[in-house]
Formats: structure tokens, sequence, C-alpha cells
């Protein structure tokens, strides 16, 4: 099965201009976040500084990378990271259980679809 890229269509059904995924390396990951969403580059560095920084293995790298791949294919979309936002803080809020299972439910579909972007999508 491939992957396909995440898309949310904007308001008026328009679909945002996404900037293509990095390849699948740290220093690109966070080049790409320090150029489309600098908001989390002070967690990335300070989570690669806390994990990675003074590890003498390798073992927590592709743990890292898989949080913040799909945390960069959320947030380089605007659209879609207003969008997660919005389906978890109307979960928060629901009073209704199957309402709020059907929120938490479109917010994860929408998660695991970014973390299986790949490179140049």
């Amino acid at each position: 099965m491939t992957a396909r890229p995440v898309h949310f269509d904007g308001p008026g059904g328009e679909e945002p201009s996404v900037p293509p995924m990095p390849e699948r390396t740290p220093q690109a990951l966070r080049l790409a976040i320090q150029e489309h969403a600098p908001h989390l580059l002070p967690d990335f560095e300070a989570h690669w500084r806390r994990v990675i920084g003074d590890a003498f293995s390798l073992t927590p790298v592709p743990a890292f990378m898989r949080l913040w791949w799909t945390q960069y294919a959320i947030a380089r979309d605007p659209a879609l990271e207003a969008h997660m936002n919005d389906l978890q803080a109307r979960a928060t809020k629901c009073d209704d259980p199957q309402e709020s299972d059907g929120l938490l439910a479109e917010y994860s579909r929408l998660r695991r679809a970014a973390a299986a972007v790949e490179p140049g999508e």
C-alpha cells in the first residue's frame, strides 16, 4: 500500500499550498521545521537534546523521527493543523460519548495519514 499525501481542503474547497516533506533525516527535518513551521523548533531541539543529545545509542532516533515527522507533516499545513486542533478541542468539550469518539477517530485517522506521508509528498 502506498501512502497518500495528507490534504485538507481549506475554506471554499481550495487545496492550500503545502511544502513537500523533506528527506527522512534529522537534519533535513530540522531545516524544514525551521523554514516552514518555526513554532515547532524550540520543542524539537529541546526534545533532541533531552532524548538524543547525550545518548550513546541510536536506538531512540526512529521513535524521535516518527514523532517529529508526524508533527511537521501536520504543522506544514496550517489548515490541517487548525482542523485537527478543532477536532481535539471539540472532543474535549463534547458531552456525547459517540460524538466524541467520532471526533477523536477522525483526529487519529488524520494523524496516521500524516505519519505515512513520504519524502517529497
